[in-house]
């Protein structure tokens, strides 16, 4: 297929060939009358067919380069629309096509940027030579990667705002592997990053609210009874066994709140090693094995994983077990049996805790988990909540299913420990 620019040229030289050659061919000939007029219009219908035949093709190139002129217009009208930054760079980092946000977020309106990469460009606009070096680094790992890469770039701008983008690189290759260019769009999510902090501190200061109303409900209860069994045995002047005894288990209660904040919100050092899982299992159900018995309630234990090694804290997890095992308990009032299966998957150990308890409904279900939320009528609503916070501070994971009337099952995973080879 012949190109705009050479099409004419051999439209011009075949002419004049095709006219000398026949009209020197025909002179040679030597021939008159009809056979000359034969030759005569034969060689002017060829001349005709072939600029015919020329005319079409330059008519055609003419429509294709309209079409290709109008799609680009069109394209570089809808780029500059845009109100991201749209930069196209060849495979040596040098500029070819930025559109008019991209111009004027880089001061770049009155600058001949085509052809110039960004350490030239740093040179022309200092104020965002830093920003051009980072973006020499950021094309090089994507050129290196050979696949889109996004990131966040934050910078400020002449007018001393702090700008954010969300930013997507594209390398483009030949098919011989070598590099062929480099797309870039950013958005501007500044507005979206303002968004999200001013939420971020509404959350906060939301959760900062509950927690404190909850601790403000959950202590002064105990403080009212202590004060009131205070003021009858000053009012007596009498030292009740019954009487201490139930300001001491106040206190207690206290103390249990006060210490499930203090794991919920605090960090703390732990002391992390190796060590059997079944030795956790075994701890937890004869600490509280009698409570079980007192409540009518049996445990069975299912260890199909007893060379368990989990590397964690072990009063931690006893903790855990012994929040959902009371809870089993606490949920079956006329007995029942608490089954507790533990197992080995892959690189995980998983443990079922399943009750036939009262159940909870889906709606409730929605809510276990969350600080102050409890079905105990003497509660904090921390306990679940803290213990999934030590689970997945193991890497692990606590989920509940339960159906009212049918019991709960808690399911919590962690993962086993591979001795360092």
């Amino acid at each position: 297929m012949f190109t705009k620019p050479n099409i004419v040229p051999i439209y011009i030289i075949f002419s004049v060939a095709w006219i000398v050659l026949t009209d020197i061919l025909v002179y040679f000939l030597n021939v008159d009358g009809v056979v000359r007029l034969i030759i005569e219009i034969g060689k002017g219908s060829i001349f005709i067919v072939v600029s015919v035949f020329f005319l079409c093709m330059m008519l055609k190139k003419r429509e294709q380069l309209r079409k290709l002129t109008e799609e680009k217009q069109l394209m570089s009208t809808l780029i500059n629309s845009m109100p991201d930054f749209v930069c196209l760079k060849d495979s040596k980092g040098r500029w070819l096509k930025v559109n008019d946000f991209g111009k004027k977020l880089y001061k770049l309106e009155n600058v001949d940027y085509f052809g110039k990469n960004d350490k030239e460009l740093g040179e022309i606009v200092p104020f965002f030579s830093e920003v051009f070096d980072c973006c020499v680094i950021t094309d090089e790992e994507t050129w290196k990667a050979r696949e889109l890469s996004r990131f966040e770039e934050s910078f400020v701008t002449p007018e001393g705002e702090m700008k954010t983008f969300d930013v997507i690189k594209v390398p483009f290759f030949y098919e011989n592997g070598e590099r062929k260019g480099i797309l870039t769009i950013g958005r501007d999510i500044t507005q979206q990053k303002l968004a999200e902090s001013l939420l971020l501190k509404k959350e906060k200061l939301s959760v900062l609210g509950e927690l404190a109303a909850g601790i403000a409900h959950e202590v002064r209860n105990p403080l009212t009874s202590i004060k009131g069994f205070i003021q009858i045995m000053k009012e007596t002047k009498r030292v009740e066994e019954s009487y201490i005894q139930i300001v001491l288990d106040e206190l207690e209660r206290i103390n249990q709140i006060i210490s499930e904040l203090l794991v919920l919100g605090k960090p703390q050092s732990y002391c992390y090693k190796p060590f059997p899982l079944n030795e956790v299992m075994d701890y937890v159900i004869n600490l509280i094995g009698h409570e079980a018995m007192l409540n009518n309630v049996t445990i069975r234990l299912n260890n199909n994983g007893l060379n368990s090694i989990i590397y964690g804290d072990k009063n931690q997890l006893i903790q855990v077990f012994i929040n959902i095992i009371k809870n089993s308990i606490e949920a079956m009032p006329k007995g029942g049996f608490i089954d507790i299966t533990i197992s080995e998957e892959e690189n995980d150990s998983k443990i079922c805790i399943k009750d036939t308890g009262v159940g909870i409904s889906k709606e409730r279900l929605a809510k276990i988990g969350e600080p102050f939320f409890t079905l105990k009528e003497k509660g904090m609503g921390l306990g679940l909540t803290t213990s999934t916070k030590i689970v997945q501070e193991h890497k692990g994971t606590l989920n509940i299913d339960s159906e009212v009337g049918k019991g709960t099952t808690v399911y919590v995973t962690l993962p086993l420990h591979k001795d360092e080879v």
